[in-house]
């Protein structure tokens, strides 16, 4: 257990958690933001479209060396 010497001790270790859990908050706040964008439609849509033209290009380049 730490041991204080004064109340400005107190006062300095309190507004320093309050300062962390504030930061761990907005850093929730961030992921959960990240996570519902990632869960867009849109997203879906280019990831396959990504996929497809690399898939698309190997063949591409199958046919190409045949």
């Amino acid at each position: 257990m730490k041991q204080y010497q004064s109340f400005e001790d107190i006062q300095y270790n309190l507004s320093r958690l309050k300062l962390e859990r504030s930061i761990a908050l907005e850093k929730m706040k961030l992921a959960k933001s990240e996570f519902t964008d990632n869960l867009r439609p849109a997203n879906w849509v280019m990831t396959i479209a990504n996929v497809a033209s690399k898939y698309g290009f190997y063949v591409l380049l199958k046919r190409l060396f045949r």
